[in-house]
C-alpha cells in the first residue's frame, strides 16, 4: 500500500521553526514531483511549496517564500518542509502530496497530486 505519512508538527511561537518530514512507502518517488499543501479550517487547501523530482527545482507560494524551504532525500523516499520565522498565519494542517504526471512544470493546483499524506498540525502562537 502506497503512504506518504507527515511528521514534525508542533506547538511553536512565532518567529520560531519546525522541520516537516513526509516518508513514503509502497512505492519509490524519486520519478516525481513532491509538494506540500496546508488547510485552515474553512478554508480551501493552499499550495506552499514543491520540488521537482531530483530536487533541482522549487517552488513556493508567495506567502512562505523566503522562509520555508523544501528539499527531498531520494534515498530515503523522504521530502521535508523547513519551516523558518513561523507566523500564526503558518498554523494550519500540511499535507504532503505526490505528482505521478512526470511534467516539468511543477503545479500548484490540488488535482495535478495522486498521493497524499494525512497531514501534520502546525500550530504558531503570537
Amino acid at each position: 500500500q502506497v503512504q506518504l505519512v507527515e511528521s514534525g508538527g508542533g506547538l511553536v511561537q512565532a518567529g520560531g521553526s519546525l522541520r516537516l518530514s513526509c516518508a513514503a512507502s509502497g512505492r519509490t518517488f524519486s520519478n516525481d514531483n513532491m509538494g506540500w499543501f496546508r488547510q485552515v479550517p474553512g478554508k480551501e487547501r493552499e499550495f506552499v511549496a514543491a520540488i521537482t523530482w531530483n530536487g533541482g527545482r522549487t517552488s513556493y507560494a508567495g506567502s512562505v517564500k523566503g522562509r520555508f524551504t523544501i528539499s527531498r532525500d531520494n534515498a530515503k523516499n523522504t521530502v521535508y518542509l523547513q519551516m523558518n520565522y513561523l507566523k500564526p498565519e503558518d498554523t494550519a494542517v500540511y499535507y504532503c502530496a505526490a505528482d505521478l504526471g512526470r511534467q516539468l512544470v511543477l503545479s500548484m493546483r490540488i488535482s495535478q497530486y495522486d498521493y497524499w499524506g494525512q497531514g501534520t498540525q502546525v500550530t504558531v502562537s503570537s
